[in-house]
């Protein structure tokens, strides 16, 4: 999808999540595509360009996690890592140790487009699996 019309999903106020494989469409923020829509989030995939903190008015999701450097893996006995996105976007961390049962592990407010996320008890499982989910 390159163009969404006007309108196209205006008071679908029980409208809660927006996927985007590609690319940001246009229009990308006249306020007119979402009107009336407050509980929505949209979200795009990694490498995709156009996109900005509010897509349309509603806020986007983009949470990022550093796997290299000197923040990433063992640090002082924990694991841990860097999340990035935009400011102020929520990310719950969730660990597995058999990518069926999530168990949320810390929520995490990048407050500046950042934060460390970190796990003591990372040592008291013999693999452990980490992924991102909205609150």
């Amino acid at each position: 999808m390159t163009n969404i019309g006007n309108s196209a999903f205006a008071s679908c106020i029980h409208l809660t999540r927006i996927y985007f494989q590609g690319n940001s469409p246009t229009p990308t923020n006249d306020l007119s595509v979402f009107s009336s829509d407050t509980n929505g989030i949209v979200y795009y995939l990694l490498g995709t360009t156009g996109w900005g903190t509010l897509f349309d008015g509603l806020p986007t999701w983009n949470p990022q996690t550093q796997t290299s450097g000197a923040s990433f893996g063992v640090q002082t006995i924990q694991f841990g890592f860097i999340l990035t996105g935009n400011s102020n976007l929520i990310v719950v961390v969730e660990a597995s140790t058999n990518l069926v049962d999530w168990q949320p592990v810390q929520t995490n407010t990048l407050t500046t487009g950042s934060a460390y996320f970190s796990d003591p008890q990372w040592t008291n499982y013999p693999s452990r699996y980490y992924r991102l989910r909205s609150p």
